[in-house]
């Protein structure tokens, strides 16, 4: 097979090609490659069998002025990629997608099980209240397990254009009969992770500040929820899922663990591999922020045979040292 990859040069991507078992053609603007141009792509796509598309503007995002960015990479990008896929009549599709489509993940409320809560109010949070309330009643939720089927609900400028691109291949898949994959990765940490920028993962803005010697700096109570995924895990999700889906549909997977922890606790662990100085918990936060996600990995080892295999703490030790 052979497979366009963008992105490739990467965190995700540069893993995905060395992990790949099919003539690569790789795709990344830092070679000169912009998938927002056509010409480009034309010059790629012939002989192509099948895309993974990596390629995108990621990160929470500092402010509004972000916006146009997102949406001319994600959004636009995606658009011109499948345009140029279906002019060559390539009919495979594996889309990185992102936990961030859901919002926030599952609760459940004491008096009306499992409900959907909206945004965290200001004045929660202010006053430290950081786990959101149940819409019907206002009593603090718990939280519980998310899979795939659950109603999106982006809170952010990459969130909203990471479910555009889903969208996106959803129309494609249908109007093409091609398989779309979309893999909603959750928090991917590891070798070549971007360091010392706004718009990284909390495991390199962590790690950064170690190797710095500053203490990292955890948002909230350090409690939230979330579920960290190696890079090569998430690789190797890839690969399989250019076997998977179904003509004219597109099908989402959560690549995650399957086992959480919390952000207090990847920021005490990195401190700890690096013998750098404890955290520091702020009580700050970030309007955009989602305060637990945990997602239900049932599908993917069902449908692709992927289960996570790289241990949180050997994953840690690893990344600490890169």
């Amino acid at each position: 097979m052979r497979v366009l990859l963008t992105g490739s040069a990467g965190f995700i991507g540069s893993h995905i090609a060395e992990a790949l078992d099919h003539e690569v053609v790789t795709a990344d603007v830092r070679t000169g490659v912009d998938i927002r141009d056509p010409d480009a792509l034309d010059r790629l796509l012939p002989g192509v069998d099948a895309v993974i598309h990596q390629a995108a503007k990621v990160g929470l995002g500092v402010d509004v002025a972000d916006l146009p960015g997102y949406a001319s990479v994600n959004a636009y990008g995606t658009a011109t990629l499948l345009a140029a896929m279906a002019r060559h009549g390539i009919g495979r599709l594996v889309l990185a997608s992102s936990m961030v489509v859901y919002g926030e993940g599952a609760y459940d409320c004491p008096r009306h099980d499992r409900v959907r809560p909206g945004p965290r109010q200001v004045e929660d949070l202010a006053e430290g209240v950081f786990d959101p309330r149940c819409p019907l009643c206002g009593s603090v939720l718990s939280p519980s397990v998310i899979a795939e089927d659950a109603a999106p609900d982006p809170r952010n400028a990459y969130a909203t254009t990471k479910l555009t691109q889903e969208h996106l291949a959803s129309n494609w898949a249908r109007e093409t009969s091609g398989t779309a994959v979309a893999l909603r990765y959750h928090n991917v940490y590891g070798p070549r992770m971007p360091r010392n920028t706004p718009y990284a993962g909390v495991a390199s803005l962590f790690l950064s500040s170690l190797l710095a010697g500053q203490a990292p700096r955890v948002f909230e109570d350090g409690a939230q929820q979330r579920d960290f995924i190696h890079v090569r895990d998430v690789a190797r999700a890839n690969a399989l899922a250019l076997g998977a889906g179904t003509p004219g549909l597109l099908t989402a997977y959560n690549i995650a663990s399957g086992t959480p922890h919390t952000v207090g606790e990847l920021a005490a662990a990195l401190a700890a591999q690096t013998g750098g100085p404890r955290p520091v918990t702020t009580g700050d936060y970030r309007l955009g922020d989602v305060r637990h996600i945990v997602a239900s990995p049932a599908r993917a080892a069902r449908e692709l045979g992927f289960t996570a295999k790289i241990r949180f703490e050997d994953g840690l030790k690893e990344f600490a040292a890169s």
